[in-house]
This record gives C-alpha cells, sequence and structure tokens, in this order.
C-alpha cells in the first residue's frame, strides 16, 4: 500500500560549520542579545513554508487545526505556535490487497506467495476463490483525513477486505471468477465509499479493480477440468438447439403444406362433385320437360366426342352386297389404318 504519511513543512537551517559560526557570533554580542538573535532568526526561519502543487498544508496551532494552506509560498507563526502537515492531495493513491508490487516499470514484478490470508476467500456456494484486487483513492478532505479517524490507512484497508468479502460471500463462485467480476467490482466500490463517508476519512474511492480472481492452487486444476466440462456441455447443448431450432420449423413447414394440399385437394374434388351433381340435376330437368330431343342430343353430342379418336369408320347398309373392293381396305390396311 502507498504510505501518505503526512510530513511536517517546518523549515530547518543546517549548515556544516554553523557551530563555529555560532561561537563567532555569541564573542561579538552579550548572552541576552545573542539569545534574542538567535530567537528572532529561527522565528523567520520556521515562518516561511512551501508546498508543492499536489499538496495542501493543514497548520495547527499548538496542536488544533485552523486551516489549510494552497500550494505556493505561505507564512505561518513560527515554531512551536504553529506546524504545518503536508497532505498529497492530487496524487493517486493505491491499497493492494493479496500482492504487493515490488518494482514498477515496463515489466513490473509482483509478489503474492506471502499475502493468501488477505486473498483467500469463502463464497455463497461454500467454495473458495482466491481474489486479488486493488483500490485506487485520493485524499479529498485533509482535516478528516488526519484528525477524525486513528490510523487512517488500516482502517481503509481494513474496510476494504470487510466490504470485499461480504460481497463474495453473497455470490456463487463461478460468478465470483467468470461471469460476476465487474458487477462485484462496482458494487465493491459503492459500499467503500459508503463507510469512507460514515466513518469521516476524507477519502474518495475512484476504482476497485480484480487484477487477479483464481480458485486456490490445490484444486484449480480440478476447477479447470469441471469448467472445461461445463463449457462442452453448453457446447452441446447449444448445437442441439440450433438443430432443434433449424429442423422443428422445417418440419413444421412441411407439414402445414402437406395439409393446406390436402385441404385444397379436399375442396376442388367437393366443388368438382357438386358441379358434376349440379350439371346432372339440370340436364335431368331439360330432360323431363323433352326427352325425346334430350336423349337424340345426348346421343349426337356422345359420337361427336368419340368417332374422331376412331379413326376411319365406314357406315354401310347390312343390305349392301359386294361393297368391299370398291373401297380397297387392302391398301388401308397396309397404310395401318383402320378398315
Amino acid at each position: 500500500m502507498t504510505q501518505t504519511n503526512g510530513s511536517s513543512g517546518d523549515s530547518v537551517l543546517d549548515f556544516p560549520d554553523l557551530e563555529e559560526r555560532l561561537k563567532k557570533f555569541r564573542g561579538r554580542f552579550p548572552g541576552k542579545v545573542f539569545v534574542i538573535l538567535v530567537l528572532v532568526i529561527l522565528a523567520v526561519a520556521t515562518s516561511f513554508y512551501t508546498i508543492d502543487p499536489e499538496e495542501v498544508g493543514v497548520v495547527m496551532r499548538f496542536g488544533e487545526y485552523v486551516r489549510t494552506a494552497e500550494p505556493g509560498l505561505n507564512f505561518k507563526m513560527p515554531l512551536p505556535i504553529e506546524t504545518v502537515i503536508k497532505v498529497p492531495v492530487e496524487r493517486q493513491l493505491k491499497a493492494e490487497f493479496g500482492y504487493r508490487t515490488e518494482r514498477a516499470g515496463v515489466r513490473t514484478q509482483y509478489s503474492g506467495s506471502a499475502f493468501k490470508q488477505e486473498s483467500l476467500m469463502l463464497t455463497g456456494d461454500l467454495n473458495i476463490a482466491d481474489v486479488e484486487w486493488v483500490v485506487q483513492y485520493r485524499i479529498v478532505d485533509p482535516a478528516q483525513y488526519l484528525f477524525r479517524v486513528r490510523n487512517v490507512e488500516a482502517t481503509f484497508r481494513a474496510m476494504s477486505e470487510a466490504v470485499m468479502r461480504e460481497v463474495v460471500g453473497d455470490r456463487t463462485v463461478n460468478e465470483v471468477i467468470t461471469v460476476g467480476r465487474q458487477e462485484l467490482a462496482g458494487l465493491v466500490e459503492q459500499r467503500l465509499q459508503a463507510l469512507c463517508e460514515q466513518y469521516e476519512t476524507g477519502l474518495k474511492v475512484e476504482q476497485v479493480v480484480l487484477q487477479n480472481v483464481k480458485p486456490p492452487e490445490p484444486v484449480r486444476a480440478s476447477f479447470n477440468e469441471v469448467n472445461q466440462a461445463e463449457q462442452e456441455k453448453e457446447e452441446k447443448i447449444n448445437t442441439a438447439e440450433s438443430e432443434y431450432n433449424r429442423e422443428v420449423p422445417k418440419a413444421e413447414g412441411e407439414a402445414l403444406q402437406t395439409i393446406e394440399r390436402a385441404e385444397g385437394y379436399a375442396l376442388d374434388r367437393v366443388n368438382r362433385a357438386r358441379g358434376d351433381g349440379a350439371r346432372f340435376t339440370a340436364l335431368y330437368g331439360e330432360y323431363r320437360k323433352a326427352p325425346e330431343v334430350t336423349r337424340k342430343r345426348l346421343y349426337l353430342e356422345t359420337l361427336g366426342d368419340v368417332l374422331p379418336a376412331a379413326g376411319r369408320t365406314v357406315v354401310v347398309d347390312e343390305r349392301v352386297e359386294g361393297l368391299l373392293p370398291l373401297l380397297q381396305l387392302n391398301e388401308v390396311t397396309k397404310a395401318g389404318g383402320t378398315p
């Protein structure tokens, strides 16, 4: 965790030969005058101080907070009346849990083996997850940060760990490790900020990042096998559902097409039968009005339909004799005609 201890802003004069100069100076003035001059010099030297751009100065008078000094050159009452503590309010601080950054750079090195007591947590389904996370925060109220809570950094770490364990304990191990990480981090950030405001720590939580969430080392291989099996199961289920969604609508469409075709055929047959029945009824009515005429008309219409398909037809009187040589039936037979 990044340390944010306040640093004193009192100016101290440090000269290598200060003792020798004081002896020479003391020899030129009487004792009381010398003491007064030393006090004046110390008062002037400790009345001015500088605050860096990323800091503010918390000014205390006899140990009581009186004001906050902005960046730049400032003036205060000399020691021991007023003292200054510098607080880095513009610097983003971080608290690491389950690991520590040993050396930052292009290839950052981390150490996590000695911090398993922070990262091992019990999930809602009674499994254990190894959760490593970092909390990024800033100091927004220097007075509260310095005076409202004793050992604010240790308190903040304890609150962060308590909130993370509470949120992890409400979820299953699969949610913590896979799909629920983003939601978990957001919920921890909200609850931790609410605690900081309740305890008046003067801190603002900017972000909670889950660095590494995994099952414990002894069961990691088994957990990965279970996850792989579940993924294969999901894949097969999705494949089956895809086949189902493709084949079932196709079969339903073919069945509906067959039913509609059958219904159309049935409707056509019924309509044809009704039409034939109506036609027969109409013919029968006309037949009853003139039976002989209707019979002859039907006979002639039938012959008109049948005779064209019969080929060459010769109709003779049964009493005629010697007609065959005249008709040349042999030539007709050779030509493939019908006598």
